[in-house]
């Protein structure tokens, strides 16, 4: 809506919703999201044809379109439940619009829905239309978290479908096969570990077929995000529904695929630092879901975290833009807390303070840590001083990369026991058990 704004200085664009914090927060000089370049745009633009407000029902009153982008949480319980999206908020909104509405108005679904959500949209408010034209639209987004702004500069494609095209279809398949595509190369990790290859030598063979391409073929501890893991389970819920059981169970095993890799990694680290983690600091660079963003929605820094904390490890974290209230909150959470905005209220930090720490600095976090795991794949961790890391931490120092972002022979030459994923523990062929 801020890039809207920018490029059509015409046009008054008001965000509105019904949380007075937030609002005040997107009024404030710092923003609530870190997003490059999206602290100028909004910046330029509010005040002038850009606005944050509370008041919901006027400006729905006054517009002629309106995005209707309220959350769709997983649900917890009843028919569905760990599967199916809750309509709730959005049911709720649809109604909102029609009760308030005096006019004509365009209706752009942009919440990620279940197929044919945008039927049910148009039968709510045809249904309590009150002799008012609604025309509905699904119009789903592909930008990506740290790369939004630059991602709207330059599209890579717009859908807008109308009655007779459910976009929301287009748009769970597209982060269905993109998820798919990082948990077949994190299954192919498995096997170059286990057979002394190089992950990222076979991702790049890959990725030089022109059919397949190079994108979304980097092995990590696994991918996270907010849309993922919930269109994946959309999408293998409507399977379900449909009677199509394989291939529901596909699609389901590529959530599997990446809950393995997050499980395989912390048991990594506990194996390898002789079977215990038991009261000993292992430093935490990044939370975040992947660098530039400050996300931490189903981060598989969380998965890893609380492992290590079950294991009575003592955890120092530091990412640089997620903050500590954010990170001791997130490790308080059972799935899917985060994506309920009642519940997410409620939620406090307790029980975990003992164990984890959160650090504004990078060796802060490093020093007399027995062990290091890179969660998020930040620009600045390439350039930190690795001899002044290895110096301050216990002996022998271990290094756990969870995004393939350090240099490993470099680690290594410096004295660090280095494990990567999808590679070799060991320098090969020399030091081969």
């Amino acid at each position: 809506m801020a890039v809207m704004a920018l490029k059509c200085p015409e046009i008054e664009v008001a965000v509105v919703d019904i949380s007075e914090a937030k609002i005040h927060a997107w009024n404030n000089v710092k923003l609530p999201i870190y997003e490059p370049g999206l602290d100028d745009v909004v910046k330029q633009c509010r005040g002038k044809n850009l606005f944050f407000s509370t008041d919901v029902e006027k400006h729905v009153f006054e517009s002629d379109i309106v995005f209707l982008s309220v959350n769709t949480p997983t649900k917890t319980q009843g028919l569905g439940a760990g599967k199916a999206a809750d309509l709730t908020y959005w049911e709720s909104a649809a109604r909102m619009i029609a009760d308030v509405s005096k006019s004509s108005k365009i209706v752009v679904e942009k919440s990620t829905v279940l197929v044919r959500t945008a039927e049910a949209i148009e039968k709510i408010l045809t249904h309590n239309s009150k002799g008012i034209e609604f025309q509905i639209l699904s119009n789903p987004e592909f930008l990506a978290e740290g790369t939004a702004i630059k991602d709207l500069y330059n599209l890579d494609r717009v859908l807008i479908g109308g009655r007779d095209t459910p976009a929301g279809k287009k748009a769970i398949a597209a982060n269905a096969f993109l998820a798919q595509r990082i948990s077949s190369v994190n299954a192919l990790s498995v096997l170059c570990e286990a057979t002394w290859a190089d992950v990222k030598q076979v991702a790049h063979a890959v990725g030089t077929d022109t059919r397949i391409g190079p994108k979304f073929l980097n092995a990590s501890v696994g991918f996270g995000g907010s849309c993922f893991q919930k269109d994946i389970l959309n999408l293998f819920y409507i399977c379900e529904c449909n009677g199509l059981p394989e291939a529901a169970n596909y699609w389901k095993q590529v959530i599997k695929v990446n809950d393995y890799q997050k499980v395989r990694f912390a048991n990594r680290v506990v194996s390898s630092m002789f079977n215990t983690v038991s009261g000993k600091k292992i430093a935490i660079l990044g939370f975040a879901f992947k660098k530039d963003t400050g996300d931490t929605r189903e981060t598989p820094a969380i998965d890893v975290c609380n492992r290590l904390v079950a294991d009575q490890a003592k955890l120092s974290i530091y990412d640089p833009q997620v903050l500590e209230e954010q990170i001791k909150r997130d490790l308080s959470m059972a799935r899917f807390d985060w994506d309920d905005l009642v519940h997410l209220q409620q939620i406090k930090a307790e029980g975990i303070s003992e164990q984890v720490s959160v650090v504004s600095d990078a060796y802060e976090t490093t020093k007399d840590a027995h062990g290091l795991c890179v969660l998020t794949e930040w620009d600045e961790f390439t350039s930190l001083d690795l001899k002044k890391i290895f110096d301050n931490m216990q002996k022998p120092a271990f290094v756990f990369d969870g995004r393939n972002v350090v240099d490993a022979v470099k680690l290594r030459e410096i004295g660090f026991i280095v494990y990567s994923i999808g590679k070799p523990l060991y320098s090969w062929p020399k030091d081969r058990p």
